[in-house]
């Protein structure tokens, strides 16, 4: 199996430079569109100008030095609002101060986004003093064959995400490091993990992971004694990650990474699913692992459990209550959708929130961040399931 991503070449830009137009395949490793305006500038653009043609929705192609264009980037940051102010509006509910948050963010990265620089094959930043990105972009968004254009901002996100690959994080329930690729999350809080790795099993011979991610859920309960676990999740990129993790730890044998939208074919006595936690419209790769737009994934997952539980089995729902928190989602919507799927509630185990935006008083929402509760739902079906 392949674990580097196909290239997301989605169209063409123009720009003209030295009274000649020039065009080249437009990449970007988060499949966002291409710009239809695009201009030719260099170092002696000022952040003053590059905010105007920003604003505008122009997009700048930069031909100047690299570490020029990483400056500007940043100055532009400094001069777009990034949501953070901690007051609200007059009459503002928190989840409507908390969409407007989100907007304000999504703009902000739209507008920085209008930062191109250009690639050639190799890849490589076709720039003075470039770095050499070849392996970060390979695994972000694939090779590139000929001259293209790109945000330099998924260019710094493939080479940070380039470090996290080959450094790696240390997992304390697994005691062990795993590697997240570009696009996958990384388990940095530990809660979930915790309770994963502690709560009663109610058997070891066989578990399904939904949504695998990094595959770290799997490892768990792998290291916990679980003879077989089936990891299924419906991104390529995830499934090569978990592939790769799993083999690195010694458990390619006991732990299949499987492509699969939701559950895999059959039943088990023991189904673990870590939806995102928050209902929302992801804008990025990442956000995938945060949103989850009209709560589809946790619904599919609470409504597919009671045909894929053995009987007696339990299906562990880990979330927390953040969204209840920012006013996204309430405890009795959550309640009534465990009930309509036909499942009871057997026990839940609770941890408070150890992250670090629990504790940063400058966060926007630090009030229901700092309350914040992560959860392992026990359910099971509310009936013996015919066979």
């Amino acid at each position: 199996m392949s674990t580097e991503p196909t290239a997301a070449a989605h169209a063409t830009v123009t720009w003209t430079r030295d009274g000649a137009e020039h065009t080249a395949l437009w990449h970007s490793a988060n499949g966002a569109k291409a710009p239809r305006t695009v201009v030719a500038v260099d170092d002696a653009l000022t952040a003053d100008d590059a905010y105007r043609l920003a604003a505008q929705g122009t997009a700048m192609l930069w031909t100047g030095d690299y570490h020029n264009a990483r400056q500007l980037l940043s100055a532009l940051a400094r001069r777009l609002p990034d949501g953070t102010r901690k007051h609200k509006h007059r009459g503002e509910t928190v989840a409507e101060a908390f969409y407007r948050y989100r907007q304000s963010r999504s703009q902000r990265a739209r507008v920085l986004g209008l930062l191109l620089v250009p690639l050639e094959a190799g890849p490589a930043v076709a720039l003075r003093r470039a770095p050499d990105i070849a392996g970060a972009w390979l695994a972000a968004a694939g090779p590139v064959t000929g001259p293209a254009v790109v945000p330099l901002q998924d260019v710094l996100g493939a080479i940070g995400a380039w470090e996290w690959r080959r450094n790696g994080l240390f997992v304390e329930a697994l005691d062990a490091v795993i590697y997240p690729h570009y696009g996958t999350f990384a388990p940095i809080r530990s809660e979930y993990l915790d309770l994963v790795a502690q709560a009663g099993l109610p058997s070891r011979e066989l578990a399904f992971d939904i949504g695998t991610g990094t595959g770290v859920l799997a490892a768990i309960l792998a290291r916990r004694g679980v003879a077989r676990v089936i990891a299924t999740d419906s991104e390529p990129r995830a499934i090569a990650c978990a592939a790769e993790n799993l083999e690195l730890l010694g458990l390619a044998g006991r732990v299949e990474p499987l492509l699969a939208d939701m559950f895999p074919a059959g039943r088990a006595p023991l189904i673990v699913c870590n939806p995102p936690w928050l209902p929302g419209t992801p804008h990025t790769l990442l956000d995938n692992a945060v949103y989850d737009p009209k709560s589809r994934m946790l619904k599919a997952f609470l409504n597919g459990l009671a045909d894929h539980l053995e009987p007696g089995g339990e299906g562990w729902l880990v979330i927390s209550d953040l969204a209840e928190l920012l006013g996204l989602r309430s405890r009795d919507e959550l309640l009534d959708w465990i009930e309509a799927a036909g499942l009871v509630i057997r026990d839940r185990l609770d941890t408070p929130a150890k992250h670090p935006r629990s504790m940063d008083r400058n966060d926007p929402f630090f009030d229901a961040r700092s309350r914040e509760t992560t959860s392992l739902w026990k359910l099971g079906a509310a009936r013996t399931q015919a066979f």
